[in-house]
């Protein structure tokens, strides 16, 4: 692995109070110098990044405190501070997310609340001290009674930091999104944290992953959720134990009209299951994410009791990935899915039922043109399961993402998705992992690279192909520079294999220099001869590049 860090200089570790004066300071000097840029008639430019941003007229999103410096003990005073700050600066973001903060933080956290009234956005999530110093932060939330987003994921809350948030709780009326996910003890006490929650509740996203949810919060979600009419995201996934009281969240669900998104993710749903939420679905007419993966008892659910699903019009992403999906249920999916006429995101992975059964579903994907993502990796597909599925992406120009690993059939066969390659022209994500390719399909692949139909690819997986010899590899790298928008390669070997790399790696290494954007080349268990592993090494220092690139290893 090759990689380089940046270090602190001075060694020195910064407080709290410290790093949120400098942010405070950065920002005020930029603010100064837009003031004088506009008194000289300039305009902001448009982000160089290419995505959109939305500008609201009262007042600039401010930038989130950094999270890259290092917190330390907070042992300086925040006297000049609080000074310098006065009442000019109104902060309305405080990101503090995966920043290893102490327990003094924390108590400097405290003391900045009374400065910070219109504080709308606060996450600590993933600092794993937190468990236990929740009390004196929630003491204080009365200050802050203009927040609208909270989020304390994965900080080991402990029962007494639960029945403190859930009385602290009642002095955020305007609280639009609570997320507490991976915390053990939210299970079996979220009622003492929700319960305070009120009729014209704002509650708009509800996260509450891998909580440890009992039956009984289950039953309490159900109750809950007609109080909550604002609600747009609910996640409950990964809380396998919650599947007993669908009974009850169903019918919490029929009150939720305002549901874009639903996540039950691995919850311990059975085939029973889909009747009770079959029975919801006409009630949520504006749901667009649906995500029952992972719930292996659901398979054979889909059995003429999914009938209401084809009513989820504004529906765009369906996740059914691991279910266990039996070839009725297929049967069943193929007069719903190809119905969905907005879906652009469908997740079908890891049903092996698939690859026997499902050429007439695969076949009707072509009445889907607003198809972005299709994910039918380790399905065991067939050849006849495999020739449907080539003939309808034919007729998914929006395609941008295709993960087609794990299928053994396509090795040798790459040639019937040739016209589909040709004419994704938004194609960015491409997986071929474990597909029994031979040099002949890489060979192919190297020509429709060559000739510019893949323009727009950003990650491209080859990797636990074995069969495909030196010469192949060679072509495939001379011609692999031309993908301008390359981030990730992966063309690692399977882990019971070990090969030593041929003279290939020198047009791979070329191509590196021809690739503006790659960030990540996979090559596992490809041995480097030392003479290429130091040419490697020199060519990452002269032109610092920074580049993992994985070789060798298990």
């Amino acid at each position: 692995m090759i990689q380089t860090k940046k270090e602190n200089p001075t060694g020195k570790k910064t407080s709290l109070v410290s790093r949120f004066f400098r942010s405070s300071e950065l920002r005020s000097s930029k603010d100064e110098s837009r003031r004088e840029s506009n008194d000289f008639g300039e305009t902001d430019s448009q982000p160089s990044n290419g995505t959109q941003e939305t500008a609201t007229s009262d007042t600039a999103k401010p930038q989130p405190l950094s999270s890259e410096m290092e917190l330390g003990s907070g042992t300086e005073k925040n006297e000049p501070f609080l000074q310098k700050l006065g009442r000019k600066a109104i902060y309305k973001c405080l990101d503090l997310n995966n920043c290893r903060l102490t327990t003094a933080d924390v108590r400097e956290l405290v003391a900045l609340l009374p400065f910070l009234p219109d504080l709308e956005e606060l996450d600590i999530s993933w600092n794993d001290f937190s468990g236990g110093t929740l009390c004196s932060l929630t003491q204080q939330m009365h200050l802050i009674s203009k927040l609208k987003i909270l989020r304390l994921g994965s900080c080991r809350l402990t029962a007494d930091d639960v029945r403190a948030l859930g009385e602290a709780l009642k002095a955020t009326p305007e609280l639009e999104e609570l997320n507490l996910s991976w915390n053990s003890k939210v299970g079996g006490n979220l009622p003492l944290i929700l319960q305070k929650f009120q009729e014209g509740s704002k509650l708009q996203t509800l996260e509450l992953v891998d909580c440890a949810l009992t039956p009984e919060d289950g039953t309490f979600v159900g109750e809950l959720l007609p109080i909550l009419q604002n609600l747009e995201v609910l996640d409950l996934s990964i809380n396998r134990n919650i599947g007993s009281s669908l009974d009850s969240i169903a019918k919490g669900l029929k009150s939720t009209s305002n549901l874009k998104v639903l996540k039950l993710h691995s919850c311990g749903l059975s085939q029973n299951s889909v009747k009770i939420l079959d029975a919801t679905f006409r009630y949520l007419c504006k749901l667009q994410k649906l995500d029952l993966s992972c719930n292996k008892e659901l398979g054979g659910g889909f059995e003429g009791s999914a009938a209401q699903l084809a009513t989820l019009k504004p529906l765009e992403a369906l996740d059914l990935h691991q279910c266990s999906l039996t070839a009725d249920d297929i049967v069943s999916l193929t007069q719903i899915i190809p119905l969905l006429s907005n879906l652009q995101e469908l997740d079908l992975s890891a049903n092996k039922k698939m690859g026997s059964s499902s050429d007439n579903l695969l076949s009707r994907l072509r009445f889907l043109p607003a198809l972005k993502s299709l994910l039918i990796n380790n399905c065991a597909l067939e050849s006849e399961t495999y020739t449907a599925l080539a003939e309808a992406s034919i007729h998914l120009p929006a395609l941008e993402i295709f993960n087609l690993s794990w299928n053994k059939c396509i090795g040798g066969n790459l040639k019937l998705l040739l016209e589909t390659l040709k004419l994704s022209t938004s194609l960015q994500v491409l997986r071929l992992s474990s597909c029994s390719l031979v040099t002949e399909d890489v060979a192919l692949l190297a020509s429709v690279i060559q000739t510019g139909h893949l323009a727009k690819l950003q990650k491209l997986d080859l990797s636990y192909n074995d069969n495909i010899c030196d010469t192949g590899w060679a072509i495939f790298c001379q011609n692999v520079w031309i993908l301008k928008e390359l981030t990730e390669l992966d063309i690692s070997l399977c882990p019971s294999n070990f090969r030593d790399c041929g003279q290939w790696f020198r047009h791979l290494l070329y191509a590196v220099t021809k690739l503006p954007e790659i960030t990540e080349i996979g090559m596992k268990r490809w041995i480097l001869p030392a003479s290429q592993e130091e040419e490697l090494e020199c060519y990452l220092q002269d032109h610092k590049r920074s580049i993992h690139v994985d070789y060798g290893g298990t």
